[in-house]
């Protein structure tokens, strides 16, 4: 278990590496590897493979915003059915139950504050069991997923050689 942990780890810190860059780094064979991902993955362990992309550096125009939902919880279901509820909407990219002063987060992206400001007043907030909403726009991003996000213009300047 000890090397599917750490296979783990590489896999999310780089998912690009090839089976035999995973096996060197694992202490592992290159068929250990791939028989230890197809078991990750059908156990759900590995959920998917996915590219952090900075889109601020694309043509693309996206919204972000974080959305503070606090929510009546339901007998017996608990916040679980609410949750199914409201990840099943193709906006939201990600949801966690949270402690403290509201009870989900809800982070979402469209294409404009018009798109989200929609997703919030006529889907997320019409939920029966939601009694508040509190939404927080992105405005830009420095650090995801242990990755920095740097500016065009500084990347460039430390690349210049007198």
């Amino acid at each position: 278990m000890e090397q599917n942990t750490k296979l783990l780890q590489l896999l999310e810190s780089d998912c690009t590496l090839t089976t035999d860059q995973l096996a060197a780094m694992a202490n592992m064979t290159a068929a250990e590897v791939e028989a230890a991902k197809k078991e990750l993955e059908k156990q759900r362990i590995i959920l998917g493979y996915q590219a952090v992309v900075d889109w601020d550096q694309t043509q693309r125009e996206n919204v972000t915003a974080l959305i503070e939902v606090k929510v009546t919880p339901q007998r017996g279901d608990g916040f679980d059915r609410i949750a199914e509820r409201i990840y099943q909407y193709d906006e939201v990219e990600s949801l966690y139950l949270m402690s403290g002063a509201f009870d989900f987060t809800v982070i979402i992206s469209g294409r404009t504050l018009k798109e989200v400001a929609h997703f919030v007043g006529e889907k997320l907030s019409t939920i029966d069991e939601v009694t508040g909403t509190a939404t927080h726009f992105i405005l830009r991003k420095y650090k995801e997923n242990h990755l920095v996000f740097e500016r065009q213009e500084e990347q460039q300047e430390r690349f210049v050689l007198e």
